[in-house]
């Protein structure tokens, strides 16, 4: 599997944004909260880091490549299950976290992902 994060496995619109959020369940793989729900055609992920807790957009833009970089790297563990899905991981500590604790969280919450469905 190629290690690439193109604009197709990207969560976009308004709409999948609110259905997911509606319709999705919900765990903790600290720091991050993992929302995520089956999808039909396409794996699509969904990487947020709040205002309110990073003031700062560089702050938050930190956090984000982060995620997405551990994501990129780990997004193999999906392709044990057969299903799609739309996952949203949002950032919840108010400390920056490093990318080897954030990589575990990651890769925690994918393998929860693959086995429940």
């Amino acid at each position: 599997m190629k290690h690439t994060f193109p604009k197709l496995d990207k969560l976009c619109g308004q709409i999948s944004i609110d259905q997911l959020y509606a319709r999705g369940k919900r765990f903790v793989a600290w720091p991050l909260r993992v929302t995520w729900m089956p999808a039909g055609d396409a794996t699509q992920v969904l990487i947020w880091a709040p205002k309110s807790l990073f003031k700062h957009a560089v702050d938050r833009n930190h956090l984000r490549r982060l995620m997405r970089e551990a994501y990129r790297l780990n997004k193999d563990i999906l392709s044990e299950s057969e299903g799609h899905y739309q996952i949203a991981f949002n950032y919840m500590d108010k400390e920056q976290q490093s990318y080897l604790t954030i990589e575990k969280a990651v890769r925690k919450a994918l393998k929860k992902i693959a086995h429940e469905h």
